[in-house]
């Protein structure tokens, strides 16, 4: 009775490796939130996803940190006064030519009042990363203003 050649084995899993390896996404940061997004009508994409840095901004997940909307920053909860330098740290991962052209993704619950927001915003001004987008769930438009 003859074998089956198994020589060629370590090439296909090889191939399904690598396939993998190449399909998959990974996940880089766990929201630790609650993130219902506000719908908006006039949305678009960036194309270029990797030059996007994210602050979510919610109630946490885990009541054992309060009822209170905080911000999340990577993989922890922050405070708005830590938004410069991980700004600067941000900034540092990028190469040098786009440095500049960062944009700061604000995930905000919709449910959240604006002062924490401002506070936010107003700090993101003074690390000079002035490129802020809001993230919004897709609606279709109301209709036409009349006159």
């Amino acid at each position: 009775m003859a074998t089956i050649s198994t020589a060629s084995l370590p090439d296909i899993v090889f191939m399904l490796l690598f396939f993998f390896m190449v399909a998959t996404v990974l996940r880089t940061e766990d929201e630790k939130v609650r993130l219902i997004r506000p719908e908006a009508s006039e949305l678009y994409k960036i194309e270029k996803k990797h030059l996007i840095r994210y602050v979510n901004i919610g109630i946490p997940m885990d009541k054992r940190y309060g009822t209170e909307p905080v911000m999340q920053l990577n993989d922890a909860f922050s405070s708005p006064e830590m938004i410069q330098d991980w700004v600067i740290s941000e900034r540092t991962t990028l190469s040098e030519s786009e440095q500049s052209k960062m944009w700061v993704s604000l995930k905000v619950d919709q449910d959240t009042k604006m002062g924490i927001v401002t506070d936010v915003k107003q700090e993101l001004r003074k690390a000079s990363a002035l490129k802020v987008l809001y993230s919004a769930s897709s609606r279709e438009r109301t209709g036409t203003i009349e006159e």
